[in-house]
């Protein structure tokens, strides 16, 4: 692929992914762990030292480090032995203890019009903890969408008025509104892209939009063996 590191050039690219290693042997688990031949901690040792640097900015440090806590603190039981996980937090719950660690004062909402009673219900949730929550709806600016060049045929509903997602809108609105921590729920594929790439704040996803599968998108990779077994099956010509 033209722009390819040098670095990556020297090695097969990571497949971490279709790594046969058993879980607890992996090398990125155990320092005496195994790896197969594309396993970056193993040959990428000066990229993954360089990644360590950006931690020693005190606050990306502190922020991992909650991120770190409230990942443990999402069990109990934590010191048995021999070790059984036991999740006890969901993850709005989640959401709201990590905010918390953090001071976050103000939290942006950034979400899809389609599920605007779960944003009601998720502000509600918010605010009952003691955030001041800025919510942004995915039509804001009623933006139609010939201004990004779509056809009639390319709508939802063809022959209609339709505004645009705007998702660099919501981002900037955010931005504008000063949040110390972004929340995104349904926002499109692609439009989720542009919002991670246009706001300023840290953002965490609550919520993916799936619209076939009530918004659990894994539910697919779960049935590959089953209902979405077309997915991995190449059509017949």
């Amino acid at each position: 692929m033209e722009g390819e590191s040098v670095v990556m050039e020297k090695m097969e690219l990571p497949q971490c992914a279709k790594c046969p290693v058993e879980r607890s042997e992996k090398a990125c688990r155990d320092k005496n762990g195994k790896a197969p031949r594309f396993c970056p901690t193993r040959q990428l040792t000066e990229l993954v030292a360089k990644s360590q640097k950006p931690y020693e900015d005190v606050h990306i440090r502190e922020f991992a480090r909650q991120a770190s806590i409230q990942e443990g603190e999402c069990y109990i039981n934590r010191e048995a032995r021999p070790p059984v996980l036991h999740p006890v937090i969901p993850r709005l719950q989640e959401v709201c203890e990590f905010a918390g660690k953090m001071g976050y004062k103000r939290l942006g909402l950034a979400y899809c019009i389609g599920l605007q009673g779960e944003a009601a219900a998720l502000t509600t949730v918010l605010e009952a903890h003691g955030f001041s929550v800025v919510s942004v709806v995915c039509k804001v600016g009623c933006t139609p969408k010939e201004e990004i060049g779509l056809t009639e045929k390319e709508k939802v509903r063809p022959g209609q008025f339709e505004s645009m997602c705007s998702p660099i809108t919501q981002a900037e609105v955010l931005n504008e509104a000063q949040v110390d921590f972004n929340i995104i729920m349904g926002l499109c594929v692609g439009h989720d892209s542009l919002f991670f790439k246009y706001a300023q704040a840290p953002t965490t996803v609550f919520a993916v939009k799936d619209r076939v599968l009530g918004h659990n998108p894994l539910a697919a990779l779960y049935t590959l063996g089953s209902y979405y077994e077309r997915l991995i099956k190449k059509p017949k010509s």
